[in-house]
């Protein structure tokens, strides 16, 4: 009995840890904001993704280095980024006046997009690995290093995009004390706390696994995505209490992006050869799952719908929830 509860223990210590520091780096990213005057939603971009997404790199990186466990690896990014769209549902739900999708910047269209097209990548290199397309260079898939490329397309497209439109950042309730030297120390030391939870994850997701019988991939995709997910969840929580929800809405976007190139990282550091050909086809659906989340929240956005179902959410996070859950149940049925 002892020895059934012990991952489940070790899983609840490690979201605990990364939920604590998860909120302190929101507070030390938005002093950052201000104090080097650069945009919240670029800094939400950057920063916060970043240091939210430091889980899914420690976890992916050890999952293939330590334990050989690719679809922990896999999962947990691809199912990331699924939950941390799902998470937009949270955001409305606490936008009360009106609906989060009416009272944010459309420049978010352009992040949305970059990850439709990183995650359509994602999704292709899976289902043709092991074929003359999916052909690898050494034990790294061809398409991995265009990930690479595409991210740092994408950052530097936003920065522009930002800064043509000269968005500012946004007001903050009241002036933080602390300088930009204590800020970006006390980030590092967050950030740090959230990578050394973050790399004991997939030792317990396997433990969890072997004990319940349940595939692994279904295991990474939904309890070591929650768990790698609760800085995202923390942070749009916060920023959104700050009256920040493009600083939220950057970071949940800038997140997806950085989880897709800590599968290219992970390809790199799997050394038996193309992760990519190592996992399951069933984690090419979560893929799907997130293009196509990725294009409600698009067309959300532009449409800007006000109609909301008990005066709490509307259809596009109600879509977004559905899609979510059909694309845990798939991997839970047809995942290893």
């Amino acid at each position: 009995m002892i020895a059934t509860l012990l991952p489940w223990l070790q899983f609840l210590v490690c979201g605990l840890l990364i939920g604590f520091a998860g909120h302190k780096l929101t507070r030390y990213a938005g002093v950052v904001s201000v104090r080097t005057g650069l945009p919240g939603s670029w800094i939400g971009l950057v920063l916060l993704s970043t240091a939210t997404s430091l889980p899914e790199l420690f976890t992916g990186i050890s999952a293939v280095t330590l334990f050989d466990a690719p679809d922990i690896a896999m999962g947990d990014a691809l199912g990331s980024c699924i939950l941390n769209l799902s998470l937009l549902v949270a955001l409305d739900a606490l936008s009360r006046d009106e609906s989060i999708y009416c009272r944010i910047n459309q420049s978010h269209v352009l992040t949305a997009g970059f990850g439709i097209i990183l995650i359509g990548i994602v999704g292709l290199t899976i289902l043709t690995a092991g074929t003359i397309v999916g052909r690898t260079l050494y034990h790294i898939s061809a398409f991995s290093p265009l990930i690479v490329l595409v991210y740092f397309v994408a950052v530097r497209a936003s920065f522009m995009h930002e800064r043509r439109l000269a968005i500012t950042s946004p007001a903050v309730e009241e002036v933080d004390p602390l300088t930009l030297r204590q800020a970006l120390v006390r980030y590092a030391a967050a950030a740090i706390v959230v990578a050394i939870a973050g790399s004991l994850l997939p030792s317990a997701g396997l433990q969890i696994a072997a004990a319940t019988g349940w595939q692994t991939s279904f295991v990474g995709t939904l309890f070591v995505a929650l768990a790698t997910s609760l800085p995202e969840l923390v942070v749009i929580v916060s920023a959104l209490r700050r009256n920040a929800a493009d600083m939220a809405i950057a970071a949940l976007l800038g997140s997806n992006l950085f989880d897709i190139l800590v599968i290219a990282l992970d390809d790199l550091a799997y050394t038996k050869g193309s992760i990519f050909a190592a996992v399951s086809p069933a984690n090419a659906a979560s893929a799907l799952a997130a293009v196509i989340m990725n294009g409600i929240f698009v067309v959300a956005l532009l449409y800007q719908p006000r109609n909301r179902f008990f005066g709490t959410i509307g259809w596009a996070s109600l879509s977004l929830v559905s899609v979510y859950l059909a694309s845990v149940y798939y991997s839970y049925l047809y995942g290893p």
